[in-house]
């Protein structure tokens, strides 16, 4: 068997794997990469594999790093099954849909100003709505422990991530005929953390013999859940009592309804006045009622308030917006309030206009609660930059910027190296990705030190012989 890393590769975005075995072709996730504007353009827009002849796609979770490109895949004459949990592929319904009309509605805006500014109104969508449908069309879904051939000599089992809802790790069964042996190839996925709101915690697996694994916050250790949304509540606070503006890029899926789910704890317990709550993302929307038809999926803590509260998702101040009309109406309302929009790491969708709108008055607060990719906007602003570009236009940023990396859904580098030993001493290679150079090299140090060998981080299209 082959590997090779077309995707997330010395980097956290772009998830793209590429296994080659028995004359079959396997793809784990399709994501979008995600970085500066030139490069990003190039990657995404570019397969160095000819997507007609892949014979299977096993996905490991919704989040557009990780399924994005899909619709692209598609567009270039893929037409085999898509494998994904049922909670993933409902919630790729929506995001895959969302992407296509959000990368749209840019261009369209984009070439609009560019045309207002005598400049070249040529850019052109990566993909469109129907490219995405296409690639749904494809779907077939697997439950978390049940196995499944995903090509001949392939047999794959998805076991809980808790990184998001519906997200998986992928045990690969592998008779490889060339090499007449048998061995199994774990995909972590993105790993998830412990005692995290709604979600169950991650799988620890073991009996593995080669592993894909992530490796995002390689040199970083999480403070607990609970010191986070500490944190988030003196920031709500400090923000209600000037008047300002809370405005979080937060991922439409899996974040956003974390936030709500702390925003309404701190309502009932009064520790807030119910301020409105905007959740400004048709997205989100749609992503909190796949996740109340997916209530198997969660925490006790979460089902016992989503039975005991009417609703984790839904309280009396809190308001969901789909239109464009609702949402250019939020901009017209006075502080103190909160926003909640994506993209997640402010590169595209409708936070690029309530950033416009609200960064640079002071009263405001940015506040940043997930890993931010380098050169994003997004990680401009957590660098706290003193002008950021917005759709072509530069902008004071004079607002608070707040990050709280406590509320990430990665493990932290104490529970990847948890999570990783237990594989010993089965386990002959770890292979290092979705991580930027210094937390791979910094997991592959700790992982050593901890005993384990094998441990490689691999370049962008590299192939390694398994």
């Amino acid at each position: 068997m082959e590997i090779t890393f077309h995707g997330a590769a010395q980097t956290v975005t772009g998830s793209q794997h590429l296994l080659t075995v028995n004359g079959a072709r396997v793809l784990l996730d399709c994501g979008l990469y995600q970085g500066a504007r030139a490069e990003a353009m190039i990657r995404n827009r570019t397969f160095l594999f000819d997507p007609a002849k892949l014979d299977a796609v096993v996905l490991s979770h919704a989040h557009i790093d990780h399924s994005g490109n899909l619709p692209s895949l598609a567009k270039k004459g893929y037409r085999g099954p898509i494998y994904a949990t049922p909670a993933t592929r409902d919630l790729c319904q929506h995001m895959l849909r969302d992407s296509a009309r959000i990368q749209e509605s840019d261009v369209e805006f984009y070439n609009r100003h560019a045309a207002r500014r005598g400049e070249p109104a040529n850019a052109t969508a990566l993909y469109t709505e129907a490219d995405a449908q296409a690639a749904l069309e494809l779907f077939t879904t697997r439950p978390l422990k049940q196995s499944f051939e995903v090509v001949p000599g392939v047999v794959a089992t998805y076991y809980e991530a808790g990184h998001m809802l519906g997200s998986a790790m992928v045990v690969l069964d592998i008779e490889d005929a060339k090499a007449g042996r048998q061995y199994r190839l774990a995909f972590s996925g993105d790993i998830g953390r412990l005692n995290m709101p709604i979600l169950r915690d991650p799988t620890f697996l073991s009996d593995v013999d080669y592993v894909i694994m992530e490796s995002t916050y390689g040199t970083k250790t999480h403070r607990p859940p609970e010191a986070a949304a500490d944190e988030f509540r003196a920031l709500v606070q400090e923000t209600v009592a000037r008047g300002g503006k809370i405005i979080v890029p937060a991922f439409a899926v899996g974040r956003s309804q974390e936030i709500v789910y702390h925003l309404n704890k701190m309502i009932l317990a009064g520790e807030i006045p119910a301020i409105p709550v905007f959740v400004d993302s048709p997205l989100a929307v749609n992503a909190s009622d796949v996740f109340k038809a997916h209530v198997e999926l969660f925490d006790e803590e979460t089902r016992a308030t989503l039975l005991n509260n009417g609703g984790a998702f839904g309280f009396t101040s809190l308001r969901y917006t789909r239109s464009v009309e609702e949402s250019k109406a939020i901009n017209d309302q006075k502080g103190p309030l909160v926003i909640i929009s994506a993209s997640g790491m402010c590169e595209s969708g409708r936070i690029l206009h309530h950033l416009r709108n609200n960064i640079s008055n002071p009263r405001n607060t940015v506040l940043i609660v997930s890993w931010q990719a380098p050169h994003t906007l997004g990680r401009r602003i957590a660098d706290r930059t003193p002008e950021v570009k917005i759709f072509g236009e530069m902008y004071k940023l004079r607002a608070q910027v707040a990050t709280i990396n406590g509320m990430s859904g990665h493990a932290g580098c104490d529970l990847l190296i948890r999570w990783a030993t237990a594989l010993k001493p089965r386990a002959k290679s770890v292979f290092l990705v979705h991580g930027e150079p210094e937390s791979s090299a910094a997991l592959a140090e700790s992982l050593k030190g901890e005993g384990m060998s094998g441990v490689y981080a691999p370049r962008l299209h590299e192939t390694i012989e398994v």
